[in-house]
C-alpha cells in the first residue's frame, strides 16, 4: 500500500519560516513529479511549487524567491522550504506524487498520490 505522509506544518509569525516534509513509502518503482498544493478554506487548491524527477523546479508566482522545493530522491521525499511566511500562506498544504508502479499483468502504470495536507498558519 502506498502511502505519502506530511510532517513540518504549524503556527508561525509573519516573516517566519517552515520546513514542510513529505515522504512516499509503499510498493512503487520510482516516482516522476512531485509538488505542494494549498487550499485555503473556501478557495480551490492550487499548485505551489513542483519538481521533476531530474529537479527542475516550478513555482506559483506568489511564493517565488519566498519557498524553496527540493527533493531526495532515495529518500523518496520532498521537501518545502518556505520564508518570509506571510498570513496569506495560510492554508492546508498537500503533497502529491506520480508514483510508477507495476500493475497486476506486470505493466508499467503511473498513479497520482495526495497526502492527508498539513495545516500551516501564519500569523499577522
Amino acid at each position: 500500500q502506498v502511502q505519502l505522509v506530511e510532517s513540518g506544518g504549524g503556527l508561525v509569525q509573519a516573516g517566519g519560516s517552515l520546513r514542510l516534509s513529505c515522504a512516499a513509502s509503499g510498493s512503487m518503482i520510482s516516482i516522476n513529479g512531485m509538488g505542494w498544493y494549498r487550499q485555503a478554506p473556501g478557495k480551490q487548491r492550487e499548485l505551489v511549487a513542483s519538481i521533476t524527477s531530474g529537479g527542475s523546479a516550478n513555482y506559483a508566482d506568489s511564493v517565488k524567491g519566498r519557498f524553496t522545493i527540493s527533493r531526495d530522491n532515495v529518500k523518496n521525499t520532498v521537501y518545502l522550504q518556505m520564508n518570509s511566511l506571510k498570513p496569506e500562506d495560510t492554508s492546508v498544504y498537500y503533497c502529491n506524487a506520480d508514483l510508477i508502479m507495476l500493475d497486476r499483468f506486470r505493466r508499467y502504470i503511473t498513479t497520482s498520490y495526495w497526502g492527508p495536507g498539513t495545516q500551516v498558519t501564519v500569523s499577522s
